[in-house]
Formats: C-alpha cells, structure tokens, sequence
C-alpha cells in the first residue's frame, strides 16, 4: 500500500478531500481558519442529528463483560459496572466510541487503507483495552495507557483475551497522566499511530490531552481519535485548540465497518503541522 505523505497548513484548501498521514483513504481536512471548528459543530449536529440516535447501541454497561468478534477471535471484555457511578471514572465500561473505533481499525486493515502490522501504536484513555487489543491482533506493537486506577481491569482485559496462538502482534499496559511527561519508551521512537475513544470529553481535560498528544507524536505519527457527540461546546474547544498544532480530517461513515457506525459518532484523523 503506498502510503501518503502528511499534509501541510499550506496545502489545505476549504473542505479538501485528502489522505492524511499513513491512513490510505480519503478524509475531510478542516478548513485552518477561525470559523472552521463552529462550522464543523453545525455540520454534525444539523447533518447527523446525534440526539434523535439511540445511545449504546453496540454495548451494554450494566453487563459484567461486552463480548465482540474481531479479527477472526471471540473477545470477551471484563467490565465494573459498580464502578461508573464514581466521580471521574468512565473508563470502566465500554462506550459505543471504543467499538466503533476498534471496528474501524479491522476494517481498514482489510480493506488495506491501513497497516498496522509491526507499528508502534499508543493508545490514550485505553479504558477495558478493547481497542488496543484490536490493534495488537492486527498486529500492532500496542501500549495501551490509563490513570493508575484503571489498570487493573485493563491488564486483566489484556491477559485474557490476547493468547500467543492468537497474536500477531503485542501489548503491554503502561500509566500514563496526560499533561505529565510520558516514559521514554512511549516516545523513543515516536509511536506510529495514536489511538483514542471518548478521550474527548470535558474543558479541563483538552488542553492536557492535546499537549501528550504533542510530546508522544512525531511528524510521521497518525493520530485516531473517535468520540460521541454529546457536547458541542467540548468538541468546538478541542477542534479550536488542536488546529493550532495539527491538521485535522474526518473520516467520513463510508469508510467505517458497515455494521459498527452510528450518527452519535465521529471520527478524526490529526497529523502534526
């Protein structure tokens, strides 16, 4: 697959089709102005109109474990449903983002826009792991990163469901605060892909995001990040933030798995400027 260079601010024209780092399908590339990110806001929700879709159509958080197949492999993910009423703690549960994502990963792989096998992949606010794994069963060298109290449930996720028989690739889990600077070995050499769903989700916590997400990439490092549309004013200040350092595409619902996309949902593609 011949992979396509990152794209530059000076190449970007209004609403240009393009392919964006080492992602072999075409995105939406944002427009690098003021208004773009309020367009864009107006776009999704007079477009998609994610309110009138029903929420948590491919899980189920009050289950003990979210069963998918993927990749040829039946994967059963732990979940603590107990746990979600705590202050802070969503990542104890799978979200609709993190299939989505995932699905889109296998996807993309068989349809060789993407190549994961043998790269370096970071994933951020890794949660049940559902996606790392993914990632590692297409063959991905995976960290798979959360705050200190998640990593119990994520190991867990990782060990039993990623077997030597099954793997092509690999997975460890590491903590990682965003905004504190991250272990050497995340950085050195620069991940190739950085993975993330729901990591989009409060004011507060953008800014720290977005400067991890400039410490662990490089200018050859592809950034997914997958969300649900809940708050419109969360996402305006992420896009008017990211813009700044990142050219920032959409991937459009055509290229997602045909049976794993919802009008809830959306997914971004950023390479650094």
């Amino acid at each position: 697959m011949a992979m396509a260079s990152v794209v530059g601010e000076s190449e970007i024209e209004e609403n240009e089709i393009m392919r964006m780092g080492s992602y072999g399908g075409k995105v939406k590339v944002l427009r690098d102005d003021q208004e773009s990110p309020a367009e864009e806001i107006m776009l999704l929700w007079g477009i998609q109109q994610p309110t009138l879709s029903k929420p948590n159509s491919f899980v189920s958080q009050s289950s003990l474990q979210l069963r998918l197949d993927a990749c040829g492999c039946s994967l059963s993910i732990l979940q603590s449903p107990s746990s979600l009423g705590a202050p802070g703690v969503t990542g104890s549960v799978m979200w609709d983002s993190g299939v989505v994502l995932g699905k889109f990963l296998e996807h993309a792989v068989d349809s060789k826009l993407l190549m994961l096998q043998g790269k370096k992949v970071v994933e951020l606010g890794a949660g049940c792991g559902l996606v790392g794994c993914i990632a590692a069963l297409l063959g991905a060298q995976v960290t798979l990163t959360d705050l200190p109290d998640r990593l119990r449930l994520l190991k867990k996720n990782i060990e039993s469901n990623l077997r030597d028989g099954d793997l092509r690739g690999s997975a460890v889990v590491r903590e990682l605060v965003w905004g504190n600077e991250p272990d050497q070995d995340l950085v050195e050499p620069v991940p190739d892909y950085i993975l993330g769903s729901d990591v989009i989700y409060s004011e507060e916590a953008v800014m720290d995001l977005l400067d991890t997400l400039m410490q662990l990439c490089g200018i050859q490092t592809t950034i997914f990040l997958a969300g649900e549309l809940r708050n419109d004013t969360v996402l305006e200040c992420f896009l008017e933030a990211a813009m700044k350092n990142f050219v920032v595409g959409r991937v459009e619902q055509t290229q997602w798995h045909p049976d794993y996309w919802s009008c809830r949902m959306v997914l971004y593609v950023l390479t650094k400027k």
